[in-house]
């Protein structure tokens, strides 16, 4: 009997263009020290800053809101919305300040896995500000984390063999994937701090009068001196957590996504005679 994946969100057209659009919004706003050309004049509006993280944490936001109402989200999956939601944020606060050790990261990969990449993406983004309100964790970055948790968990529910991949295999798979991603997301988060470091520290800081491959070669610097050791701590954790806990946290999942019944169309039925 082949196993079917049950997705909670399923992603429209709509939905597609408008992730798509934040991507690239998103893109432009992280990479932006290397997407100008030297002496450009975007570095003199470094003050205007928190000005675009307002606008993209709108459209964030709307983002979220439409992949919900296209994808016609049912009261059970807004409530496991809301649970594993409140669960990942209520995680970040455990190992916080504490080499790395980051166990919502590994709840979200789980998600994502499991309920497919427009529910991880929703969760992802939802999680990081419920975070950001219980931690006041609140600011210019937060529109940021948001979108890198939004890409982080989507990323999980694109890797291949939701359907049939099972058991080591798939544990594997994911633990693979949450090492490399805990690195991605803070490298990317990197580069929404690194341009406006001024002359702190000049030789790792970003330059507006150099070259793309000189600045590359600073923010690989920067990373490595700043947040080598904290990113490592959340990788390990991630692998550790989803070797151990997995198997168990992927059958609740699997169990609740099929009572949920997400994909089942309501019927009416007349009353017998």
């Amino acid at each position: 009997m082949s196993r079917i994946a049950v997705h909670a969100v399923r992603l429209g057209p709509r939905s597609v263009a408008a992730l798509v659009l934040v991507g690239a919004v998103g893109v432009a706003a992280f990479g932006w020290p290397f997407l100008a050309p030297p002496d450009s004049q975007v570095s003199a509006h470094a003050e205007d800053a928190p000005w675009l993280f307002a606008g993209l944490l709108v459209l964030l936001v709307a983002v979220v809101a439409a992949t919900i109402s296209e994808s016609g989200l049912g009261p059970k999956a807004v409530a496991m919305l809301g649970v594993l939601a409140a669960t990942g944020a209520a995680l970040r606060p455990i190992g916080a300040g504490t080499a790395g050790i980051e166990p919502m990261f590994f709840l979200l990969v789980l998600s994502g896995r499991v309920l497919g990449p427009g529910f991880g993406f929703v969760l992802g983004s939802v999680t990081m500000f419920a975070s950001a309100l219980l931690t006041g964790g609140v600011g210019p970055w937060m529109p940021f984390q948001m979108l890198a948790m939004g890409w982080f968990t989507m990323g999980a529910g694109l890797l291949p063999g939701a359907a049939r991949l099972r058991g080591r295999s798939e544990l594997a798979l994911l633990a693979c994937y949450g090492f490399l991603a805990a690195f991605a997301y803070g490298t990317i988060m990197n580069l929404a701090g690194w341009p406006f470091m001024g002359t702190m520290a000049s030789n790792i800081s970003f330059d507006p009068h150099a070259a793309v491959p000189a600045n590359l070669a600073r923010f690989l610097a920067y990373c490595l001196a700043t947040s080598m050791g904290w990113d490592l701590g959340r990788a390990v954790c991630t692998v550790v957590l989803t070797l151990t806990l997995g198997p168990a946290v992927l059958r609740a999942l699997r169990r609740a996504t099929r009572r949920a019944a997400f994909e089942t169309p309501v019927t009416f039925e007349a009353p017998g005679a």
